[in-house]
């Protein structure tokens, strides 16, 4: 029997000259990032700072005047990560981070192009590498302290296993047909969820869209054993069964020492982290974040408001137009924001304030928080130039920047345009195929999620980026 990696290998052999040369370019890209414009910022030294303690001193947490304290306010994964490479290369070094975050962010291209190769043609395999070695976006996070790296990998990761799984792009028959059960596939796919999850709580849509759709082939296959259309391919629905069990306890494993560690340590079932990344005695500022969704609806004002929150004084006139429904909701606002500003301090008692004038205001308009707020959120990350890693200013339209930056927010939004169109394109002319549904229910969830978020942050929509670059790529696959 053939290998049933053969097809992609042969693509390898027979494309090498592409490959190295693409390789080469998307490392000359992240080299020079990684050189230039390397990112360790707030979040990436409280990773660090768990990771140190985890490892000189076996304790999961954070250090508090000089104090080491137990936390559970972020999943294990990325610390894990930065232990590992701590432990090998010196505490701290995050160059020595970045530069094992290139290596996984080119392994993701190689695991984008295989989806293409395994759904579509060579062609769209090789057009679907290209567009991932030279993503600036994929790119600048790779030079960044930050689990969006390792969350894309682990998205294209599984994405391929459950291809592999289901036997597309093999050169043996499917599993329907006398190929042997991949049950190390299935388990692969779920570890690879599992390891998404492990890094952010969202890992958890991965999750949902392989599990959906795996149910949806299962329903598929029910209903052509009743007398219904045969769908093609067909899967007999036992395997199906079997596939999605398998997946699930891989995904859920990873959890399960983290969970027992937060029962024993922290007393708390908690098998991810808390919805507003707290600890036991953080104040969760609930009416905050809910004035918050009220009003917000770009990137500008997570920087300029919401991060300022606590610690930081809040300046009024940062707020939108939006955020008053009339001349008295103003004062109140004010009113509020002034006794905040006077310690920086988020009480109980503000935090009640703030819920008082969420309530107010979602009563009065329920449409706009619970639909077009969301919907402009959910457009504002996928649209808006992903310049936030750089020192340029975040109001591009206002056209007052120097003009070096300016050009590079301009294009970097025309690129991230681009990219969405072709996806979208892509989609249109292969959304016959079969596995596209897969990556459709995956942008609709992850996008969906995203709008119920009070931060619309750009980087939140890269872990969709291997479903958008393998829709692109379905623009250069031949017709049959």
């Amino acid at each position: 029997m053939r290998s049933v990696r053969e097809p992609g290998r042969e693509l390898l052999r027979k494309k090498a000259r592409f490959f190295v040369g693409a390789s080469l370019a998307a490392l000359g890209l992240r080299l020079f990032l990684v050189a230039y414009f390397p990112a360790v910022v707030d979040d990436s030294r409280f990773y660090a700072d768990i990771a140190t303690n985890w490892l000189q001193h076996g304790v999961y947490g954070i250090t508090n005047s000089g104090v080491i304290t137990p936390t559970l306010s972020r999943l294990p994964g990325y610390p894990a990560f930065l232990a590992l490479v701590f432990a090998v290369f010196g505490v701290g070094n995050f160059r020595a981070v970045l530069l094992l975050q290139l290596l996984f962010d080119l392994v993701a291209c190689f695991l984008i192009a295989d989806l293409a190769r395994r759904l579509f043609c060579e062609r769209a395999a090789k057009a679907a590498f290209l567009l991932a070695a030279l993503c600036p976006f994929l790119a600048n996070y790779a030079a960044a302290a930050l689990t969006e790296t390792l969350e894309t990998f682990f998205t294209a990761l599984a994405f391929d296993l459950a291809f592999r799984g289901l036997g597309v792009g093999e050169t043996v028959a499917p599993v329907s047909r006398g190929r042997a059960f991949p049950s190390m596939v299935w388990i692969g796919c779920g570890l690879s969820i599992g390891g998404a999850i492990l890094l952010r709580p969202d890992g958890g849509i991965l999750l949902a869209a392989i599990g959906g759709y795996l149910l949806w082939l299962l329903a598929r296959s029910f209903r052509a054993q009743q007398g219904g259309t045969p769908p093609t391919p067909r899967f007999a629905p036992r395997l199906l069964i079997y596939a999605g069990l398998l997946v699930a306890i891989g995904a859920f494993a990873p959890l399960i020492p983290w969970t027992l560690r937060n029962l024993h340590t922290m007393h708390r079932f908690q098998p991810l982290a808390p919805r507003y990344a707290t600890d036991s005695d953080d104040v969760a500022m609930n009416g905050f974040n809910r004035w918050v969704k009220t009003w917000i609806a770009d990137y500008v004002s997570v920087q300029e408001i919401y991060w300022s929150v606590p610690g930081a004084e809040v300046d009024i006139t940062k707020l939108p137009l939006r955020a008053f429904d009339s001349p008295p909701q103003r004062e109140v606002t004010s009113a509020i924001l002034t006794d905040y500003n006077r310690d920086h301090d988020m009480t109980p008692e503000l935090d009640a304030r703030f819920a008082a004038l969420a309530a107010e205001r979602i009563h009065a308009a329920p449409l706009r928080y619970y639909v077009w707020l969301p919907a402009v959120r959910i457009a504002d990350m996928w649209l808006r130039p992903r310049t936030e890693l750089f020192p340029s200013d975040p109001r591009w339209w206002e056209f007052n920047d120097d003009h070096r930056w300016l050009a590079v927010s301009l294009g970097f939004g025309l690129v991230n345009l681009v990219y969405v169109v072709m996806a979208l394109a892509g989609w249109f002319r292969a959304r016959e195929f079969f596995g596209i549904g897969l990556f459709v229910l995956f942008l609709l969830l992850r996008s969906a999620f995203l709008g119920s978020l009070e931060n619309p942050e750009p980087r939140y929509t890269l872990e969709c980026y291997p479903a958008v670059i393998f829709l692109a790529s379905a623009l250069f696959q031949r017709r049959a």
